[in-house]
């Protein structure tokens, strides 16, 4: 499905791909304060229910990383702890906000009309 220039423009994680919904997870998650790969899985799993395997996970980190999104933050340990930079919080908010517009048209629609039409598809058979 060919998304309109101004739907590309008001999400900029589109040119993700697959990688949209990791990388909205990621970044929110981020939005909270910097952590490392595990941390980030515990906490995704914690407030989305979602658990992202760690081919995901990193695939996902590398190219938050190369668009500016995240940074990597100096460690003394093996972990490597990832922050969100200001681009990333800018690129979180536009994401978050047009799909809050997709999620209150579907949500109005439910409520204004599934119902009638479920009403008359069953009549209908």
């Amino acid at each position: 499905m060919a998304r309109s220039p101004k739907a590309k423009d008001a999400e900029p994680l589109a040119s993700f791909g697959r990688y949209a919904g990791p990388a909205t997870l990621i970044l929110s998650s981020l939005a909270g304060g910097p952590k490392h790969g595990y941390a980030l899985t515990k906490d995704i799993d914690e407030f989305a229910g979602v658990h992202l395997a760690p081919g995901t996970l990193y695939e996902a980190l590398s190219r938050l990383e190369t668009q500016g999104l995240i940074q990597a933050l100096e460690s003394s340990d093996r972990r490597k702890p990832y922050q969100l930079t200001a681009t990333g919080a800018v690129a979180l908010r536009a994401h978050l906000d047009a799909q809050r517009s997709v999620a209150d048209v579907g949500l109005r629609r439910l409520a204004t009309g599934w119902g009638t039409a479920r009403r008359t598809a069953r009549g209908a058979t």
